[in-house]
């Protein structure tokens, strides 16, 4: 059985691939990336294949057994590329393609959820075998801030008491190696998520704790949550999306899921979110 991933030189893909090497032989792994160079430390073969080029992609996947579709991080066209990746696995007679969406699926109100949805969809008119992973959020998509809200004296969000049970990235990289390496997970779908809900203002209890100062929550608007991303760099529209997806685990609970699926899954409990930020000011 070959296993390939795209995106494998990304922080999920990279954790997805070290957890396949526990489990089966690197040679049975292959890493699909835009630049093999870039893949040379993973200790796997890699192979280029760039979402827009089709005929890359076709090539890229031929011989592939389960291909894992970890959704790109390049919001240019998102949904169009991965199209692209579904249509080579098809032709190639890929016999389990497992992608990772986003937690709640079409029941998720995010903006950030369209893309994903959209691939659903594609997946599933597709005909290949699939398993959906429906992956909630990163512990980390907030830990990767908290030395500068530290540095500035607060957290700030639009989730106000938004319950948000995240988990670590390498859980779902973990998950991912379990659905890829084991049998009867095709044809299902997961909800994802941490074992253990909490909100910002928890973590700014815990963040206070750590580095031995207060450091509040400052709850936001949507509309000036987008307009502070904005002022610390991030384009406009990308700002928009992280504050639509903010302000949703707020109010419509888009980021909390209380079924255990992911650990019961991986057959461990998920990394709780006081472990993450202890990590971050390790």
């Amino acid at each position: 059985m070959t296993i390939a991933i795209t995106g494998a030189t990304g922080q999920l893909g990279r954790l997805a691939i070290a957890a396949l090497k526990d489990r089966v032989a690197a040679e049975q792994i292959v890493a699909l990336v835009r630049d093999p160079a870039k893949a040379a430390d993973l200790g796997v073969s890699a192979r280029a294949a760039d979402y827009h080029d089709t005929d890359q992609l076709a090539e890229a996947v031929k011989g592939i057994d389960t291909l894992v579709l970890i959704s790109s991080s390049d919001f240019n066209d998102r949904a169009g590329q991965h199209k692209n990746v579904i249509a080579a696995a098809k032709a190639a007679g890929v016999k389990h393609l497992i992608y990772t969406s986003i937690l709640k699926g079409f029941d998720n109100p995010m903006i950030l959820a369209g893309d994903h949805k959209t691939t659903e969809t594609a997946i599933a008119e597709s005909g290949i075998p699939a398993t959906i992973l429906r992956n909630g959020w990163y512990t980390e998509n907030y830990t990767g801030a908290l030395p500068a809200s530290v540095e500035h004296g607060a957290i700030i969000g639009a989730s106000g008491d938004g319950k948000i049970a995240s988990a670590a990235r390498k859980d779902y990289a973990e998950a991912i190696a379990v659905v890829a390496t084991t049998e009867g997970h095709a044809g299902k779908t997961y909800e994802l998520a941490g074992d253990e809900a909490y909100t910002i203002g928890e973590m700014a209890e815990e963040v206070s704790k750590v580095v031995g100062k207060t450091v509040p929550y400052q709850v936001l608007s949507q509309a000036d949550y987008a307009a502070a991303l904005t002022q610390i760099g991030l384009p406009e529209p990308v700002a928009q999306i992280f504050a639509d997806s903010d302000a949703r685990a707020g109010d419509s609970a888009a980021l909390f899921d209380d079924s255990k699926t992911l650990s019961a899954l991986i057959g461990r409990p998920t990394t709780p979110m006081s472990e993450t930020v202890a990590a971050t000011f390790a």
